[in-house]
């Protein structure tokens, strides 16, 4: 499937705002620290399966003095101050969210690596109707995200079998996307959706500091 490349303008108050590389940073750590599991744990020497009975007397052995076979001094012991499950998630405020999604936003578009191209869809998930796509741009040998309007099942697994493709709907992008991918493709109503989003989230907050 060729794609249909449309020239559109961008508005300026998204995508050519001054960018600030510290608070891209910020907004990447904290999506990252979001995705870990945190599902590391290690037993303590009162986890171990091992019997709490004192390996030799205190005293007259001429040996170290021990306590149990679990401690940490010892091979297949305890660990001594060892990771347990925790949550790595932490809050970080919406408007910088917004900033720095604006920011990401700004640098593809001012290095000239944001298309926009009209709606599309496929009749059914086919990996090369995904391919040829990405030609009909010269993009298929880059890192590439594609923005569509809404999730769409046949588009998705389409570009699923492609790692250098990332497929996300309108709602769902977000910075480290945009800097992950060499070039952002993006639908027309994609563009749109983005806009009003964006408009209305800052309506919302220009609002709430008047109250």
């Amino acid at each position: 499937m060729e794609a249909k490349k449309v020239e559109v303008q961008l508005r300026e108050d998204i995508f050519n705002v001054p960018v600030k590389k510290h608070l891209l940073w910020e907004v990447v750590k904290w999506q990252l620290a979001k995705r870990r599991a945190g599902t590391h744990s290690t037993k303590t020497r009162g986890e171990v399966a091992y019997s709490g009975r004192k390996l030799l007397p205190q005293k007259g052995t001429g040996n170290a003095r021990h306590g149990d076979r679990g401690a940490p001094i010892f091979v297949g012991g305890g660990v001594a101050h060892g990771p347990k499950p925790r949550d790595y998630s932490y809050h970080l405020n919406k408007k910088v969210r917004k900033k720095a999604l604006k920011m990401a936003l700004s640098d593809r578009a001012n290095e000239g690596r944001i298309t926009v191209v009209e709606d599309f869809t496929f009749e059914k998930p086919k990996t090369k109707q995904a391919v040829d796509f990405l030609k009909s741009l010269g993009l298929e040998k880059q890192k590439v995200l594609v923005v569509i309007p809404e999730k769409d099942e046949n588009v998705q697994k389409s570009f699923r079998n492609l790692p250098n493709a990332i497929v996300l709907p309108a709602e769902g992008l977000n910075v480290y996307d945009i800097l992950w991918a060499n070039h952002v493709v993006i639908t027309k109503g994609a563009l749109q959706k983005i806009e009003e989003s964006i408009q209305v989230q800052g309506y919302q907050h220009k609002l709430s500091r008047q109250n």
